[in-house]
C-alpha cells in the first residue's frame, strides 16, 4: 500500500474527527502524512507533532493489528514534539 492508499483510507475518518491539532506521519522514504485538523495531505509541513514509523507498521496500526501502545514500546514508532497530540489520535487511528 503506498502513502496515497493509507490517506484515502482513513481520509473519512480524519474529515469527521474534529481533531483539533496537527501531526505527521513520516514514513522515511515512502513519504509523509500531515493531519491539520480535518484535513490530511501527503504535502510535508510543519506540525504540533511528529511520529516516525514504517508504512509497515502505520498500515497495521490502521487496521488495528498493531496496538500504537505496543508500537511505541517495542521501539516501531517514535514520537517527537507535543505527545499528547500523539495521545489524541486515539479518535482518528
Amino acid at each position: 500500500m503506498s502513502v496515497q492508499a493509507v490517506v484515502e483510507k482513513i481520509r473519512d475518518r480524519v474529515e469527521s474527527s474534529g481533531f483539533g491539532r496537527s501531526v505527521k506521519f513520516d514514513t522515511g522514504a515512502d513519504g509523509v502524512i500531515v493531519i491539520e485538523g480535518s484535513t490530511i495531505s501527503t504535502t510535508d509541513a510543519p506540525t504540533d507533532c511528529t511520529i516516525k514509523l514504517s508504512l509497515d507498521d502505520l498500515e497495521s496500526m490502521i487496521s488495528g493489528d498493531l496496538s500504537p501502545t505496543t508500537a511505541f514500546m517495542t521501539g516501531k514508532l517514535s514520537v517527537e514534539g507535543d505527545m499528547s497530540v500523539a495521545m489524541a489520535l486515539s479518535q482518528i487511528i
